[in-house]
């Protein structure tokens, strides 16, 4: 794929996911504003009193609708897009299967997180915002030490790597950085995608390295120990606590910036209690609306913890060129954009662009 296609590609997805925000916006305030929430409740009020009950048939209603609507987009961009840029490697209803897998493990594990939001919420009142942000911050901490033996099993083969040169590789960078590492793994990527990653995942006893099936196989030794060295320079850095740390105080300053909005926006929409479940899309809103502040910010913030890992693997590896070829490769491979706009780049973007990570390499070793 050229880098026009590549811009395309990506161009495509933006626009989409931007036009599907502003549209999503402005549909849940008409949702409010003329009285379509009030009158769903009214209807479901016939059927049951039961408060949770409630909560969870009109949120029900709700995504039934909001996914057949989206149905032909959300096709159009994980499926069609995909396949024309040859990056898929799913049949239409392997697609279908993993979506639906992808569903269930989301209802598993968000039906009762939204049950203790609301029963914090009928509990505890206008304090809601600082209850639930201590529970989510257990919850993200459990949620984090399943994902790698629980969750992503669901979705993927996982096995311990056979490759006995990669696996020397990365105990090497491990005592480096002083981590303990048990095992390296693998899992089948090139079952959805021809896009190639490697993540830490888990935490404590639970923490994983994971390289895809698409990346052992079409890299050299050197290219993948350098992008597991850039994996290492996020531990070495201590960008995981530090993120955490940044996460929890992040969650504190937005659930308060929307619940204190969402208490005083109330009688603008003819409600009167933060309870009502018709009011509660009104949440939505400002949570979209705080959104557009803490996205940029925790981007550049990311972007900063991107540098620091790149400028450690081609430190402790010695190998800024395999690096930067590696970077070159990953980014072809995925379809990734190498000279974003600068405003897209700032606004949307976690990892600063191959274009600047390869300019910053090179002014370090100047």
């Amino acid at each position: 794929m050229n880098k026009k296609n590549a811009k395309k590609y990506n161009n495509i997805k933006l626009g989409i996911s931007i036009g599907e925000g502003v549209i999503s916006f402005f549909a849940i305030l008409a949702f409010v504003y003329f009285g379509f929430s009030k009158e769903l409740e009214s209807y479901l009020r016939s059927y049951t009193e039961n408060q949770y009950l409630l909560l969870l048939t009109f949120l029900f209603i709700i995504g039934i609708t909001t996914s057949v609507i989206t149905f032909p987009i959300k096709y159009y961009v994980e499926f069609y897009l995909e396949h024309k840029y040859e990056l898929s490697n799913q049949t239409f209803w392997k697609w279908i299967f993993e979506d639906a897998k992808g569903l269930l493990v989301g209802l598993v594990i968000g039906i009762p997180i939204l049950l203790l939001f609301y029963w914090v919420m009928l509990t505890f009142g206008s304090l809601w915002w600082l209850v639930f942000s201590i529970a989510m911050f257990f919850i993200s901490v459990v949620l984090a030490q399943i994902v790698p033996i629980i969750i992503l099993p669901i979705f993927y083969k996982i096995t311990p790597i056979e490759n006995e040169e990669i696996k020397k590789r990365v105990l090497s960078l491990a005592e480096d950085v002083k981590m303990k590492v048990e095992n390296v793994f693998q899992f089948d990527m090139s079952k959805n995608t021809k896009k190639a990653n490697a993540a830490f995942t888990g935490l404590g006893k639970t923490k994983r390295i994971i390289l895809g099936d698409t990346l052992l196989e079409n890299y050299s030794a050197d290219e993948i120990e350098t992008v597991l060295a850039h994996e290492f320079g996020h531990y070495k850095h201590k960008h995981i606590i530090k993120n955490l740390f940044i996460g929890t105080l992040s969650s504190f300053v937005t659930f308060f910036a929307i619940a204190s909005l969402y208490e005083l926006s109330l009688t603008w929409f003819g409600f009167k209690e933060i309870t009502q479940v018709s009011a509660l899309p009104i949440l939505t809103v400002w949570a979209m609306l705080v959104g557009l502040l803490t996205t940029p910010i925790g981007n550049i913030i990311s972007r900063k913890f991107e540098y620091e890992a790149d400028e450690y693997a081609i430190k402790s590896t010695g190998k800024p060129e395999a690096f930067i070829e590696t970077l070159e490769k990953l980014n072809e491979q995925n379809l990734g954009d190498k000279e974003p706009h600068p405003f897209v780049e700032w606004f949307f973007y976690s990892h600063p662009s191959v274009a600047k990570r390869k300019g910053r390499i090179l002014g370090i070793l100047e």
